[in-house]
């Protein structure tokens, strides 16, 4: 309750700090891309899962380059593959590069899921764009990218 005793409202979008703002849409399009994963027969796949399995290299990555980059210890990142690996989603070979290392590569199931995903990402930002419009998403994606820049390490 507030001083007023009315019951407290959502703050307006106006006063919520930046962060904040660029959560919301995500957390939006993550709930929607994992709905459309488990209509698409993929409801074996966590949201964890989902944040190292994003960051798979197309050529291979190795776990601790996917617990650093998921910002995780590298024991939750094994965890969390050797559950992808449990239903197929990747699969773990020897690193050409090292005798000592394993690769983890996505699979052909790992690959449907890529593509499934990429799919219903596609929805979601066409519905944005009508939101928007083209111009002010192309300059949201512009910006956003620079900030990566500075923000992705």
């Amino acid at each position: 309750m507030s001083v007023t005793g009315a019951a407290d409202e959502a703050p307006a979008a106006e006063s919520m700090n930046t962060g904040v703002l660029l959560f919301i849409p995500y957390r939006a399009m993550e709930r929607r891309v994992f709905e459309g994963l488990r209509r698409a027969g993929h409801d074996d796949f966590t949201t964890a899962q989902a944040r190292v399995f994003a960051r798979i290299d197309a050529a291979g990555s190795r776990l601790t380059d996917l617990a650093e980059h998921a910002q995780i210890t590298k024991q939750s990142a094994q965890v969390l593959v050797d559950g992808l690996e449990r239903v197929g989603y990747v699969r773990r070979v020897p690193d050409p590069t090292d005798a000592r290392a394993r690769l983890i590569m996505i699979t052909s199931r790992g690959a449907d899921l890529v593509a499934d995903s990429a799919r219903i990402v596609a929805e979601v930002e066409a519905e944005w764009q009508a939101h928007l419009g083209v111009r002010n998403l192309r300059t949201l994606r512009r910006l956003l990218t620079r900030l990566v820049e500075i923000t992705d390490f």
